[in-house]
């Protein structure tokens, strides 16, 4: 990439028209952040740009940083270039960077999704010369459901799990997951029981009440203990909070995981689950070729995830394409800053499936 109008530095992606980096994972001066997830919004940076949905869940993840926000598709010139941001789909106030310079357009996707979700504006196809895509799950074998589909199920295992007296616990992560699940699921609520919610979650409930989006009251783990302690409660937690004290108030429990992992036969036995719901806020190996043949750009740049398989159907294709290994994380990097490679993602064993 060197040359090109982004290039990769060891701070991350750089763009040197311009002086700036897109979602830097080491302090850098200028950063613009695509979304508040860990992988891609990190603390140390001097100056931060993000867009205006994103505002509340970044100072909720970042705290008091220097924080500068656009409105989609506002421009702005940062050295010999134009910046806007576009709606990635992925959770509240994610983006796609564009950048333009002469004439030459370049699109950061950063991480998206196709599916509708409430709690988030729809991805945007933005037209470029060359698209830098995540391939989260770049592989054929994922192919999401739709979201009624994958609540419904969740729905009626709380709804059995109530009826038997088990609490039902489902892992999902504390920003865009939880809120995507919650906003689903606020009619059930009236029927099923008491939505309960841990910690980290109910701090980014805030943020998006605060930023407009309609989230249900639930309880606290104590809150309930207080007002509903005899009903068995549906309660949203990180993957982290799996086996820890914090749980163990509910008594008995069904463990479930909503993640686009669940997908592959085995996932859930790792991770010794009773259930697994396959819902992903990353985009599914359609949903990547449709983005990617949206942007009708002629040079593809296939970063984090399963590379090899988009570069290879693409290439096939007639378009230009190639593999970037950065250190963001996809879906399970979500909850923290630990970089995840393709080597250890629980379905490596297909790299070698065909994409067709």
């Amino acid at each position: 990439m060197q040359g090109d109008l982004i290039s990769l530095r060891p701070e991350g992606l750089y763009c040197e028209a311009g002086d700036f980096y897109i979602d830097p994972w080491r302090p850098v001066d200028r950063a613009v952040i695509t979304h508040a997830h860990a992988d891609h919004a990190r603390v140390g940076h001097r100056h931060y740009l993000a867009s205006e949905p994103a505002r509340e869940v970044m100072r909720c993840r970042l705290g008091a940083i220097s924080l500068q926000t656009l409105r989609w598709g506002e421009p702005m010139t940062l050295g010999d270039t134009r910046v806007s941001l576009h709606p990635a789909g992925h959770i509240l106030g994610s983006a796609q960077v564009r950048v333009e310079r002469r004439g030459e357009v370049w699109v950061v996707s950063g991480d998206y999704k196709l599916q509708a979700d409430p709690t988030c504006a729809p991805f945007e196809p933005v037209r470029c010369d060359t698209f830098i895509t995540e391939s989260t799950f770049g592989l054929p074998v994922y192919r999401w459901q739709t979201d009624a589909q994958c609540l419904a199920e969740i729905a009626g295992w709380w709804a059995d799990n109530a009826a038997g007296g088990r609490a039902s616990v489902l892992l999902c992560y504390a920003l865009g997951k939880a809120q995507r699940v919650l906003a689903g699921l606020a009619q059930a609520q009236a029927l099923l029981g008491p939505m309960v919610a841990h910690g980290s979650v109910t701090a980014v409930n805030a943020a998006y009440r605060a930023s407009g989006v309609a989230i249900p009251d639930i309880f606290t783990a104590t809150d309930w203990r207080r007002n509903a302690a005899d009903t068995p409660p549906l309660v949203l937690a990180p993957p982290s909070a799996a086996g820890s004290p914090w749980l163990s108030r509910f008594g008995d429990a069904s463990i479930a995981f909503a993640s686009g992992w669940m997908r592959v036969r085995g996932a859930r036995r790792r991770r010794a689950l009773d259930r697994g719901f396959v819902l992903s806020d990353h985009a599914d190996w359609p949903g990547l070729v449709q983005a990617i043949e949206a942007s009708g750009a002629q040079r593809v740049i296939v970063t984090h995830g399963f590379e090899a398989a988009i570069v290879r159907y693409l290439s096939e294709r007639g378009v230009q394409a190639h593999a970037l290994r950065t250190e963001f994380g996809g879906e399970a990097g979500a909850e923290s800053d630990t970089p995840v490679s393709a080597d250890t993602h629980p379905v490596a064993e297909h790299l070698s499936e065909s994409p067709h």
